[in-house]
């Protein structure tokens, strides 16, 4: 890309649901490296289990297959010796803006190298640097979303905090409007719960939630937008129902076995392609959104 990087990025759509240009994922060979590094980490990361490393890595080459038969550009980060299991998770690591990356800094001590280390891959191929969140400030990327080219959204809870909210509203720049949504605390301090835990677009008008934990006063602001709302059922909330991964307008990858979701989604007019992520996703809680980092979106 190089030279035409910063145009590219700069014509980019600010959206979570516009066709998919340019996407960093990292595999689970890399990321997880040997059934050594996954004996010794899943525990402390909080893992719901052991991941098999074979059949992480068959699961993974599905999905990434997905990924590339949407036409996207796959770039695929490189795994390094202080990264840990949850480095297949790249999503929280960057933003990505207009003017360039924003490497953040991650709420999870164990995940801080991460934010470099895959900026300078990518900053290597011409992705250029807007800035990057430093202590006290923390935010992980999975707690940000772009509603469109003026409106954003971004967390407040056990992995971003005010000041890493504040100095990413200074990056952005007084013309965006950054909505800061209070998040609930996990009953553990360690355990995961991003904005993108209860809320993933699916086009400019319609949005996948769950409704028990969306604050009202975000769901009347994403209505004034002209949003409109799947509601992910209760049962279905756990195994991860409100994370899906929109390739395109109403063009969904989502995990499997979560029949009930995937009918409203398709009675909301979305097309839905389903991956089996025993290995990859539910035992480490990270959906599709989470294994993957999207860089450039067409506008559509």
């Amino acid at each position: 890309m190089n030279s035409e990087t910063t145009k590219v990025l700069v014509e980019s759509a600010c959206n979570e649901w516009g066709p998919i240009e340019y996407i960093a994922l990292r595999e689970a060979k890399v990321a997880f490296e040997s059934d050594s590094r996954i004996s010794r980490q899943w525990r402390p990361l909080r893992f719901h289990s052991q991941p098999e490393f074979d059949a992480a890595d068959e699961e993974y080459q599905s999905f990434e297959a997905l990924i590339r038969a949407t036409g996207s550009n796959v770039i695929l980060l490189e795994g390094h010796e202080v990264l840990t299991l949850d480095s297949i998770y790249p999503r929280d690591a960057l933003i990505v803006a207009p003017q360039g990356l924003v490497l953040c800094e991650m709420g999870r001590p164990s995940r801080s190298n991460e934010p470099k280390l895959n900026a300078a891959e990518l900053v290597s191929l011409g992705f250029p640097v807007l800035g990057e969140i430093s202590r006290p400030g923390t935010l992980e990327g999975g707690d940000f979303i772009w509603l469109d080219e003026r409106h954003a959204a971004v967390g407040s809870g056990p992995r971003t905090n005010q000041e890493g909210i504040s100095q990413l509203r200074y990056l952005l720049g007084n013309d965006i409007d950054l909505h800061v949504v209070p998040l609930p605390e996990p009953e553990h301090p360690e355990d995961v719960f991003h904005l993108m835990s209860m809320i993933s677009p699916l086009d400019k008008d319609l949005a996948l939630i769950y409704r028990p934990l969306m604050p009202e006063d975000f769901m009347a602001w994403l209505i004034s937008l002209g949003i409109a709302f799947v509601e992910v059922p209760e049962d279905e909330y756990l195994p991860m129902g409100c994370n899906v991964l929109a390739t395109g307008p109403r063009q969904v990858i989502m995990l499997d076995r979560l029949p009930e979701t995937k009918r409203k989604l398709e009675q909301a007019g979305c097309s839905v392609t389903t991956y089996k992520g025993d290995e990859i996703s539910r035992k480490g809680e990270g959906g599709p959104t989470c294994l993957t980092r999207p860089l450039v979106r067409r506008r559509s």
